[in-house]
Formats: structure tokens, sequence, C-alpha cells
């Protein structure tokens, strides 16, 4: 009945992606929702050798050594964040750097940007520095959308900097290597997070009004003292993430076996601080297990998704539709960062990456685009979907523990400079793709 409608494989295909579609935004869930759909089209167009097709994929999903890194790099933040060290971080930080215009909004981004390479999970560092450094920003006198702003911002960039969860799903989907896009990903998450330091000290430079002067006792800290907090919090923080990414830039490690090494780390510096106990112990378990059976039902019912997908033929229209319109590399890339831009909004990164990007990564090879490029160019555009209105996770995140007075309106205008610097830092990496390119080259050839 359905070829007498005109439906052959590949429009089968688009419908199982039109219905998907339709039934997240319906509010199923997401990962079932993708083997439902999987298992039906499957079944229509295959009969009985779906099933045994449904198990090998599950089986190999479960048996990638690279995803294994997941839950070992979630564990490490999870620890790191109930053990109070963003407090010893945040503080050391803050003294260091209290004679600079918008002292607090900078500490609060240099503290963003170092406890994003111990954890990639926005919701948890936002909630973490909303409580944290949004406070002591508003009882400073800091104007509260830049305060926001900051907060959100900032929070995001573990999407981007290494050792990001996001790139290792890229990296499993896209079949490229992992310390490649973590080579290729350092320099751009640092200059994204050096332009918002960048905006904040022009900024409160150019109208003090908005980040007024900390007292003097707050900004005139002996040297020894300033050294000794550096020493006894930022150091041995920064020391444990460097080593973790400097053991699989230069090939001592796979990420599984620094993420482990990381872990261990992690649980060493709790118990050093004498901040590690049984139950923050057991809450991170907890909610390492959660989160990791989250990504992992949802890679295994992308995987059973995308094989039904790419059997159907799926591809072809769309493969189709875009030689179609003759497209130069830049307008293919514009093409594919607005759609990415926009599922945004309905969409969180995990089904971005492991659903919607396999399907434009067939067409890199047609336009000449190096995949480490594109990958770290989608890292790059997540950002805006946490950050731009009207879904924008981050600002909600920072509204559910800010004080009543602080309106949603407030936060998103507050973000909407940092939106901007985002697209910047894009145009940037597509005009001078050495600064992402260049390390990985040097480093792998």
């Amino acid at each position: 009945m359905l070829a007498s409608w005109g439906l052959g494989n590949p429009e089968l295909g688009v419908l199982m992606l039109g219905l998907f579609v339709v039934f997240i935004m319906f509010g199923f869930p997401i990962a079932f929702t993708l083997m439902a759909l999987g298992f039906g089209f499957g079944y229509f167009a295959m009969g009985d050798i779906v099933f045994a097709l449904v198990v090998q994929r599950a089986y190999s999903v479960m048996t990638n050594d690279t995803l294994v890194a997941i839950p070992l790099f979630v564990f490490m933040g999870y620890i790191i964040e109930r053990a109070n060290i963003l407090d010893r971080l945040f503080h050391s930080i803050q003294i260091a750097v209290g004679g600079l215009p918008g002292s607090l909004a900078i500490a609060t981004l240099m503290t963003c940007a170092l406890f994003a390479t111990a954890t990639g999970i926005v919701g948890a560092v936002v909630t973490l520095m909303g409580l944290l450094a949004f406070p002591a920003m508003l009882r400073a006198g800091y104007d509260v959308r830049l305060s926001a702003g900051v907060v959100c911002a900032g929070g995001c960039l573990g999407i981007l900097i290494p050792p990001s969860v996001m790139l290792i799903l890229y990296g499993a989907t896209a079949g490229v290597s992992v310390p490649k896009l973590y080579a290729g990903a350092l320099f751009p998450g640092l200059m994204l997070a050096g332009l918002y330091m960048l905006y904040v000290l022009i900024r409160c430079a150019l109208n003090p009004s908005l980040a007024p002067k900390l007292p003097a006792e707050q900004r005139k800290i002996p040297l020894v003292k300033v050294f000794w907090s550096l020493a006894t919090s930022f150091f041995p923080l920064a020391l444990l993430i460097l080593s973790v990414l400097g053991a699989i830039f230069f090939g001592i490690a796979t990420p599984t076996e620094a993420a482990a090494v990381g872990a261990l780390g992690s649980l060493l510096l709790a118990g050093a601080y004498r901040s590690l106990s049984f139950g923050k112990l057991r809450e991170s378990v907890i909610l390492t297990a959660r989160t990791s059976a989250m990504v992992c039902w949802l890679f295994v019912g992308s995987f059973i998704f995308s094989s039904i997908f790419a059997f159907l033929g799926g591809h072809q229209p769309i493969e189709a539709f875009v030689t179609h319109l003759n497209l130069s590399p830049f307008w293919f890339l514009i093409l594919t960062q607005v759609i990415i831009f926009v599922l945004g909004w309905p969409l969180e990164w995990t089904e971005i990456v492991v659903i919607f990007v396999p399907i434009f990564l067939p067409l890199l090879d047609n336009f000449g685009i190096d995949p480490i490029f594109f990958g770290i160019l989608i890292a790059l555009n997540i950002q805006t979907s946490f950050l731009s209105p009207p879904v924008a996770m981050a600002p909600f995140y920072l509204k559910g523990i800010a004080p009543p007075h602080v309106s949603i309106n407030d936060i998103f205008a507050g973000v909407m400079p940092f939106l901007f610097l985002v697209i910047v830092a894009m145009a940037m990496f597509y005009i001078f793709p050495g600064i992402g390119l260049w390390l990985p080259r040097y480093l792998y050839g």
C-alpha cells in the first residue's frame, strides 16, 4: 500500500526521521522512541532479521572501549563538584585577580573554564557557579545582567573544552580519533573563554558602575597569601587536569585509561582536602550511573535508528537535496550549522550528535571538509543551544536558583552578548582553521 503512494525505502527513511521529530515534540522518551521507530520500520522493511541487527548493534555499543571514558570522566567531575574543591578554586582565583576591572566576573569565567575540563555537565557547572559566584557578584553590586551572562556562558564551556564528553560521542559516531578531537578543541575552547574574559574586562573598564571595585582588604592581599592559596587549590586541580590531557595528547594513555587516572586523582585530591565522605562518594556513584545509563541507552537507540535509516537509504533524498542546491563548502557549513542551531532548542546536544550529525557526515567528503574541523565547529555551535532564547537551558538552570528579584528576561538579556561572542568565535575558527587543526597535525601528523 505504501508503494502505491510512491513511498519507497528512502522515503520511508525520511518519514521515520520526521516521525521522530514529531514524537519528541510530544515529550516521548528519546532513547525508547528511537528504538521503537527502528524496530517498527525495520520489521516492515527487513522482517525478522531486524531483531538480530538490533542485538548486534547493542552489543557493538556495549563493547566500544572509547565509551568507557564517559562514566569515568563524569565520575571525576561529580567528585570534584561534591568535594567543595570548586569553592577553594573560586576563592583563590578571586584574590589573584582582585585588582582587575570586573574581577569577580573574570574569576567566575576562569573557574568555569578550569572546572569545564573536569566535567562536561552544563547543568552542574551553571548550578554550582549560580550558588557560589552569582550571589557574590550581586552582593558586590555587580550588574544583574552581566553577572547572569557570565555564569551561563562560563557554565557551557564544558561542551567544548577537553576532556569533553560531547567530543567522545562525536568521535565514536564519526569514527574520528578522540585524542585528535581533544587536541583540536583545546585552543578554540581557550579562545572562546578568552573572548568572554576580554569582553568583561573591556566593558567593566569602560563602565565601572557595572562592576564596582572590591573593598581594599579584598584587593590588596599579600603575595605570599595569594601564592599559598593558588598552590593549595588552583595548582593541584590544574596539575590533575593537565596530567590527564597530556597523557592523551602525547599518546601515553588512551582516553579511557587517562579518564581512569583522572577519576582516581579526583578521589585522592578530595581525600587530601578531607572533604570526601561515604555519602558524597555514594551520591557521585549514583549520579554517574544515572548519567551513563542515559547516554548508553541513547547511544543504543541511535545506533538502531541510524542502522535502519541507512538500510532504508534515508540519506539519499537528503544528499540529493543538498547536491541539487549546488552549495559551496561555505554555504554547506552555514546550512548545517543553522540546522544544528535550530535543533538545539527542542533537543539536547546528545540527540543532535548521535542522531542528526550522522546525516551530515557522508556529505563532508563531497565538500572537502575535515571531520575534526566539523566536530569542533559543532561543539562551538552547541554553546548557542544552551544560551539562545526562548528554550535556553543554561538561563533556566540559573533562574531555578537565583534570587526572586532576578527575572528570566534579565538572564536572557545578560547572555545575548556572550551568544554573539560564540558566533564571533565560530567565524574566527572558520577564517583561521589552524586555531583548531594545528595542534592535532603537529602531534599526530
